[in-house]
């Protein structure tokens, strides 16, 4: 049970760290630096390319048994393009402000790579659980990714978060952070933050293991 236990966790937790979509894999790239001018913009396409990759990952598994193939990426886009339609529709019903600042990204999350991916490397592969689990981490993983540099660009570029004043009157907004170049500039600080957080984890483990098999 323990076993089992930690290996769900592992699926789990490599798409929100290890093998984050956007900070190691560097996937989506499109929408995350088109629509993450602001917080909110970032929940919003987070939160749809969540729901489209944790259901189409649900059926691809469900169905692996009965798509050919031949035809299997036309039948895994069908899926996703199934779940993208649902999102776009919802999004325009209820939150018709957003769906417009998100404009054409939302169709266009059926040409992500991330979630064709994902179909095609893991879900056509395995069982609905742990198909559930990798959809979920690496969902998650984007999400928080999204998050992040939408706040950060909305927090320098406005001097908000999701709308709410934190500076006051005198704060001076860097424009450029709301402006295409703000997003690279933004993402590539956060990369870089990402891997010296990486290459320092790999020198503690080694200086570990080191002084444990010294002990030895």
């Amino acid at each position: 049970m323990a076993k089992s236990q930690q290996q769900a966790y592992d699926e789990f937790i490599k798409g929100v760290w290890r093998e984050n979509p956007v900070f190691v894999q560097v996937l989506g790239m499109c929408p995350m630096l088109a629509v993450t001018n602001s917080a909110i913009n970032g929940i919003a396409m987070g939160l749809a390319t969540f729901f489209v990759l944790v259901c189409s990952s649900f059926f691809v598994s469900l169905l692996k048994s009965f798509i050919p193939k031949q035809v299997r990426i036309s039948c895994f886009i069908i899926i996703i393009a199934t779940f993208v339609t649902v999102v776009d529709y919802t999004l325009l019903a209820l939150v018709p402000k957003v769906h417009k600042e998100l404009g054409a990204f939302i169709p266009l999350i059926v040409a992500n790579c991330l979630i064709l991916g994902r179909q095609e490397a893991f879900a056509s592969k395995n069982t609905i659980p742990m198909a559930m689990l990798d959809a979920v981490g690496m969902a998650s993983g984007f999400l928080l990714a999204l998050v992040s540099l939408g706040g950060i660009r909305e927090i320098l570029g406005e001097g908000k978060l999701l709308g709410f004043s934190l500076f006051g009157p005198n704060f001076e907004p860097w424009v450029i952070m709301i402006l295409p170049p703000g997003g690279f500039i933004t993402l590539g600080l956060m990369l870089l933050f990402f891997n010296w957080v990486e290459e320092r984890k790999k020198k503690l483990d080694a200086q570990l293991a080191a002084a444990e098999g010294g002990a030895d």
